[in-house]
């Protein structure tokens, strides 16, 4: 098996990937084909199966698939055409092998946002974070295993902690610089900022949207989740929560990127720049990942808003 972050155009492919998405569609001569996206532990790769022969068994998404197949290029993405398919069989592949993880160790990530929850000094703010971090063995589980998207940055285990964690660093960064920022309350806003996409997001290795993702949205999960755990602690003052939820319905920072509100505390502005910048570094660091030997330009990103390319040696 060639992982998909080696796989070079030109080349021809035999092995066993996992199918993470099937779709059936048709050309615009009306001849029906597969639109797939494959996955292993590198990433995925768009894949197409033209021509349904007697060499394209069945199978479905969620499937592992032994494939024949060529790589070829689309817009300056890499693609795969194929031409065989049967399901593998139990003992041809080794799961670990197809999800993809966080280069980090996810202990080691746990460990640094623990000590972050062990220097807030706020006792209504600590008491909050410890009834999602500490106390509570099913969310901490979850959490660390959990991806932070669907197919954009952080999509893979551990990506939601990995993500909550460099956005806490970078507001940690920006209060020890701007002294005018609460830093009990970036910091706990930024460390449940995602906390919905536990819900709006299934486990892996569907990690695709769940009825209650689509319905409601992770903004808005997490500001009634968060909401809740104040509610539930005795004391918790009104404005502390009432703010500490404005942080986490202004964290996209616009409404027309989701945001229910704009933001109108100082808190919520350096979130929403630092949700952003982490997200917008993952997504260029995955991209140039996906193309480790390239050195030309990889064509315009929507997510960037920009054609890109890798900095010159």
């Amino acid at each position: 098996m060639r992982y998909i972050r080696e796989l070079r155009e030109g080349e021809n492919i035999s092995g066993v990937y996992f199918c993470k998405v099937k779709t059936i569609a048709k050309t615009k001569a009306e001849k029906t084909y597969y639109s797939l996206i494959l996955q292993d532990k590198t990433g995925t790769i768009d894949a197409k199966v033209w021509n349904l022969s007697n060499g394209i068994e069945h199978f479905e998404a969620l499937d592992y698939i032994n494939i024949d197949a060529q790589v070829t290029s689309f817009n300056n993405q890499l693609q795969l055409n194929v031409s065989r398919i049967r399901k593998a069989h139990e003992g041809e592949y080794v799961v670990a092998e197809y999800m993809p993880c966080s280069p980090y160790k996810t202990e080691e990530m746990y460990d640094s946002l623990l000590k972050l929850i062990a220097d807030t000094k706020d006792p209504n703010l600590h008491a909050l974070l410890s009834a999602f971090f500490i106390e509570d063995t099913a969310f901490i589980k979850n959490f660390k295993e959990h991806s932070a998207a669907k197919m954009v940055h952080h999509g893979f285990i551990g990506g939601l902690l990995h993500h909550s964690l460099f956005v806490a660093r970078t507001c940690e960064f920006l209060a020890k610089q701007y002294p005018v920022l609460n830093r009990d309350l970036l910091i706990t806003s930024a460390l449940l900022h995602d906390v919905g996409k536990l819900r709006e997001i299934s486990d892996f290795p569907e990690n695709d949207y769940t009825d209650e993702g689509q319905l409601l949205g992770h903004i808005v999960i997490g500001a009634m989740w968060i909401g809740e755990k104040c509610d539930a602690i005795p004391g918790f003052p009104k404005k502390t929560k009432d703010e500490l939820l404005h942080c986490i319905v202004a964290h996209h920072g616009e409404l027309e990127f989701g945001s229910p509100k704009k933001p109108a505390l100082i808190e919520a502005l350096a979130l929403a720049f630092a949700d952003n910048m982490d997200a917008k570094i993952e997504t260029f660091t995955e991209l140039l990942q996906a193309n480790p030997d390239t050195t030309d330009w990889l064509g315009f990103n929507r997510l960037l808003d920009s054609n890109v390319r890798r900095t010159g040696s």
